[in-house]
């Protein structure tokens, strides 16, 4: 198997993300293709990807596209990517299910920018709804499986697809309760984690719509990336 994964701004992709941090955590190899986005205009990936959106994995003639196929793909090849236990199974694909297709509000409201910090004057009820209810998903897996992970003690696809969740409570000083605080503390401190990190720090580019939603929500207080170009 050679993998190679398209991906785009480590400092704003979420989607990208996901499947990058699982199979750097997992050790599983694979070529990384990263596509900027297009300057002054909205990304259009379709020359790489049957989408025209990134994540997409190809593996020799199979081309896999969608963050869950491509983990559901690469569980199929390697162990581990989710937990063993059958009941820690079904719970971590439903979180991770629940994760990909809800949520709308945080991704809407508190998109991922790896390298700001800012503050939020007021967060909307839908808005506190989300964030209240990944603290109680949290919460509940780390009390029925152990921790460090949301699943038990490795981590697994479900910890991957909230790994973007991570970022986006540092970046506007979200801190949830109970011991998915450490939860949120021991996936910014994961090696994959810091990895991405660093090569969304390095990055020089930014996305005017993404800049443009941090003046909607509140005030820049830090910006840690490389200045821009």
């Amino acid at each position: 198997m050679s993998y190679t994964l398209h991906i785009t701004n480590k400092n704003y992709s979420s989607w990208s993300l996901r499947p990058w941090v699982l199979m750097r955590a997992s050790g599983i190899a694979f070529n990384e293709e990263l596509h900027p986005f297009t300057r002054g205009s909205a990304p259009d990936f379709r020359e790489i990807s049957p989408a025209g959106k990134v994540p997409w994995l190809v593996d020799g003639d199979i081309a896999v596209w969608d963050s869950l196929a491509i983990v559901e793909y690469l569980a199929e090849r390697h162990p581990g990517v989710w937990p063993a236990a059958a009941a820690a199974r079904a719970w971590a694909r439903s979180a991770a299910a629940e994760m990909h297709s809800g949520f709308a509000a945080l991704r809407g409201q508190h998109g991922m920018n790896v390298g700001v910090r800012v503050a939020v004057a007021q967060r909307s009820p839908a808005l506190l709804a989300d964030i209240a209810r990944i603290e109680r998903l949290w919460n509940e897996g780390l009390s029925r499986f152990g921790g460090p992970f949301l699943a038990g003690a490795a981590f697994t696809a479900v910890d991957a697809f909230f790994a973007p969740v991570a970022w986006r409570f540092r970046t506007y000083g979200i801190a949830p309760q109970g011991a998915a605080a450490d939860y949120l503390a021991t996936l910014l401190a994961h090696p994959a984690m810091r990895e991405w990190e660093a090569a969304a720090l390095a990055e020089d580019f930014r996305d005017p719509p993404h800049e443009d939603e941090l003046a909607q929500i509140g005030t820049v207080t830090a910006d840690l990336r490389t200045p821009a170009r």
